[in-house]
C-alpha cells in the first residue's frame, strides 16, 4: 500500500496497547498498519491515512494511553523506503559505506530512518526494532560515504525531541563479512 502519512503511540503497557489500537482505529479514518508487542513489554500501534485523520487518531491513542505513552509521532510526507525497510522487505543491490543509528525507542528510530531517507543519497536497509533489543531499535542504510554520512547526521538531527540516540555509527569500507550478515 502507498501510505503517505503515519502515525505512531509506542506504550509501556500490552494491555493499554490493545485498547489505544482500537481507539485510534474508531476515532478516525485510518487503516491500522501494526499494533504488536515489543520489548520489553512495550506496544506499538502505526496507523496510515491522510492527514488530518492520522492527527485525529494519534491524538484520541494519546488519550487514552495517558502517561503510558512512551513516544509518538505523525508524519505527514513519509518516505517511501521507510515502511519496506520496517517490514524487512528492502532489496539492496550491494552496501558501500555502511550507517547505523540506533535509538531508544521504536518512534524515534522511525523518525531517524525517514529524516535519513530524506536527506541524502541512501538505501535504507533494515529497521529493526525491540524484539531481542531490550527496547533499543536501529535503522542501517547505504550509499557512499559522504550521503552515508549526510544521512547519519540529519537522521540523529530528525528524532529532534523523540530521542535520544542512544548511539551511531559510519563504517566508509564494511567487510565482505559484515556485508553477508545484512543482506
Amino acid at each position: 500500500m502507498n501510505y503517505r502519512t503515519i502515525g505512531v503511540v509506542e506504550l509501556n503497557s500490552i494491555a493499554l496497547g490493545m485498547q489505544t489500537a482500537d481507539e485510534m482505529s474508531k476515532a478516525a479514518t485510518v487503516t491500522l498498519v501494526m499494533a504488536r508487542p515489543t520489548c520489553p513489554g512495550r506496544y506499538l500501534v502505526m496507523v496510515a491515512g491522510d492527514t488530518g485523520s492520522v492527527k485525529s487518531s494519534v491524538e484520541a491513542g494519546r488519550e487514552v494511553a495517558g502517561d503510558m505513552v512512551i513516544d509518538w509521532f505523525v508524519i505527514s510526507s513519509i518516505h517511501p523506503t521507510v515502511l519496506p525497510a520496517l517490514s524487512g522487505a528492502t532489496i539492496v543491490p550491494r552496501i558501500n559505506a555502511l550507517g547505523v543509528i540506533e535509538t531508544y525507542t521504536v518512534a524515534s528510530c522511525i523518525l531517524a530512518a525517514d529524516a535519513a531517507a530524506k536527506s541524502g543519497q541512501v538505501d535504507l536497509i533494515e529497521i529493526r526494532f525491540a524484539a531481542g533489543l531490550a527496547g533499543k531499535s536501529y535503522v542501517s542504510m547505504t550509499g557512499d560515504v559522504g550521503s552515508v554520512k549526510a544521512s547519519v547526521a540529519a537522521g540523529i538531527e530528525g528524532v529532534g525531541e523523540s530521542g535520544p540516540v542512544y548511539s551511531h555509527v559510519v563504517i566508509p569500507s564494511p567487510s565482505e563479512d559484515l556485508k553477508a550478515q545484512l543482506m
